[in-house]
């Protein structure tokens, strides 16, 4: 038994992070299906796979909420995060073989502190690379999945708070989204991760006048 390991949404100012583990029997059932990295593909043949995926493959997966995300963020300790919950799924699907996307820029000293922390049953070998969405089938798998279910979250939260366009920093119509809640409501919407720059940027700084009776 194999398993590939990926997280979705590291970098966006809304939204939670997930991080998604795939396993299948062997390699060249996975192979055979020519999975790509979830971001080379168009968002209708994600979907398509990701039902695949669901329907004929064992998977785990992690919702990692943005106020957690600030708690480690804070600390400086993102890769932590991001590390137990690779561990989790890792530890749920209890392959032989676990290949994962490296969130270190060590790759080995990530995948040696995933493994000694596993809590499954079989003595599961870790293999970290960078970028292993692109080089490894069921790694791109997990891709899939953890970039969907991000896609589902994003879409429930829209719902709620309105529609903030992609989430990242990067996007015009989030950072215009964010100062127009911000300047109504005098404070961030639901899912707004306050630790990210993004945000500091964005507040406005108060004046001695703002303190005053």
């Amino acid at each position: 038994m194999i398993c590939g390991v990926d997280e979705a949404g590291k970098g966006p100012v809304i939204g939670p992070m997930v991080v998604a583990a795939v396993s299948v029997k062997n390699a060249k059932m996975i192979e055979e299906q020519g999975f790509k990295d979830s971001k080379l593909l168009t968002p209708k043949k994600r979907k398509e796979l990701f039902k695949f995926i669901k329907k004929n493959y064992e998977y785990a997966i992690e919702i990692i909420e943005p106020e957690e995300i600030d708690k480690y963020r804070r600390k400086n300790k993102l890769n932590l995060l991001n590390r137990k919950a690779f561990e989790k799924v890792i530890s749920k699907l209890n392959p032989n073989i676990a290949y994962v996307d490296a969130a270190d820029v060590n790759e080995e000293r990530f995948g040696r502190e995933i493994k000694s922390n596993l809590t499954n049953e079989n003595d599961t070998d870790v293999i970290s690379m960078h970028k292993a969405d692109t080089k490894i089938p069921v790694v791109a798998a997990a891709s899939i999945i953890a970039k969907q279910t991000r896609e589902l979250e994003i879409e429930k939260l829209k719902e709620e708070i309105g529609d903030f366009g992609s989430g990242y920093p990067s996007d015009t119509r989030t950072i215009k989204f964010l100062k127009s809640y911000f300047h109504d409501n005098m404070k961030w919407p639901s899912g707004t991760r306050k630790s990210w720059k993004t945000v500091e940027r964005i507040r406005p700084v108060k004046k001695l006048s703002d303190f005053s009776d």
